[in-house]
């Protein structure tokens, strides 16, 4: 701690999910000690990441592509437990092996330019000065709410996949879902069991897809994701590039008609919604599956993104600022590809954190 009360570090990680504890892990296995040479910053009340705040019927069964974080398998995992249980006891079971000894609940509200080429971090527990900072705070605390012509007179309920609290709540209610993603395709597959009615509607017609995605398709994916973050736009969301997996649920569903989708509509009504040729539909309520933005407003001081919206990254570094790397942002927002960008980002921290250390003399 300096003269100021500044508590300085060397690394700063602000999350604690997947790709914050990767971050965390391959900093210990760099040599780096929490609370002394680096520190994690959660803002979460517990270990978990956003898994603990998931729904309680999406088990750990139906999590598509869950990997392991580094260092530690998870194994013997009941399917049918809800995710939010199963993952948040792994985490903290994972921090606890490796004595990551994050700091929480603590909220990040600011990274600025400091004194000496360090960076000032904003945060309830105080403010901390660091040579670089690994960004993991994902997406969920930025839930994307799209806006239609009528909205605010909808008489109904409307929430958010961030609410969803399962399908009992649905029960003989007529449900709108919109957005064609993972999480759209599972509300309404459960709510559809209860419900009097249900409505799909997305932007764009869904692609399912049929068999193994490997590791072609994979890389396929994450290229066409990097190719937006290089050029600074916004990534897109995951199932943009990889479609929607086809399992015996969904081809019950499909058969059934549960997944016919209607493309969305023109306005809102005080009683549904409608589109310009006349049709319309009668609802009490409207889900809005519609995905998130990156929660990354904290770094705003740092002016850090470009002018298409996104942050232009090589790796996983800023463009603009070789200070911050972004981990678990576009082509690393999955629990495989924040594995990988945690050590990528780390590998490029140490080489910064050298250089320093080689300069130094000389200027002293």
């Amino acid at each position: 701690m300096n003269n100021f009360g500044v508590r300085d570090v060397a690394v700063i990680v602000v999350g604690a999910g997947q790709a914050g504890l990767s971050g965390a892990y391959h900093l210990r296995r760099a040599g780096l000690e929490p609370d002394r040479d680096f520190v994690v910053l959660d803002h979460a009340p517990r270990a978990g990441g956003a898994w603990q705040l998931r729904w309680p019927s999406l088990t750990y069964g139906k999590v598509h592509g869950m990997h392991a974080l580094p260092g530690m398998e998870l194994t013997g995992a009941d399917e049918g437990r809800p995710s939010s249980e199963v993952i948040g006891e792994y985490f903290s079971a994972y921090e606890e092996r490796f004595g990551l000894k994050v700091h929480r609940p603590v909220d990040v509200t600011a990274v600025r330019e400091g004194a000496g080429a360090r960076l000032l971090v904003e945060t309830s527990e105080g403010t901390w000065s660091a040579r670089a900072l690994i960004n993991a705070t994902g997406t969920w605390d930025r839930p994307f709410w799209p806006r239609y012509p009528g909205q605010e007179t909808f008489r109904g309920r409307q929430l958010h996949t961030v609410n969803y609290p399962g399908p009992e709540e649905f029960t003989g209610q007529r449900v709108i879902v919109v957005g064609g993603g993972a999480s759209g395709t599972q509300h309404l597959m459960e709510i559809a069991e209860v419900a009097a009615d249900t409505t799909w509607v997305t932007r764009r017609p869904p692609v399912f897809r049929e068999g193994p995605f490997d590791e072609d398709a994979g890389r396929a994916a994450v290229a066409m994701v990097e190719e937006r973050v290089r050029l600074g736009l916004p990534p897109m969301s995951v199932v943009s590039v990889t479609g929607l997996p086809v399992n015996d649920a969904v081809r019950r569903a499909r058969a059934n008609g549960v997944l016919d989708r209607l493309p969305v509509f023109d306005r809102i009504t005080p009683t549904g919604v409608a589109w310009d040729d006349g049709r319309t539909v009668e609802a009490d309520v409207i889900l809005w599956a519609t995905g998130f933005r990156a929660a990354i407003d904290h770094l705003a001081p740092l002016r850090l993104r470009e002018p298409g919206g996104g942050i232009q990254l090589e790796g996983t570094r800023a463009v603009r600022d070789a200070r911050i790397h972004l981990v678990g942002y576009g082509p690393s927002a999955s629990t495989i590809g924040a594995n990988r960008a945690g050590r990528a980002a780390v590998r490029e921290i140490q080489r910064l954190l050298e250089g320093e250390r080689e300069i130094e003399p000389a200027l002293g």
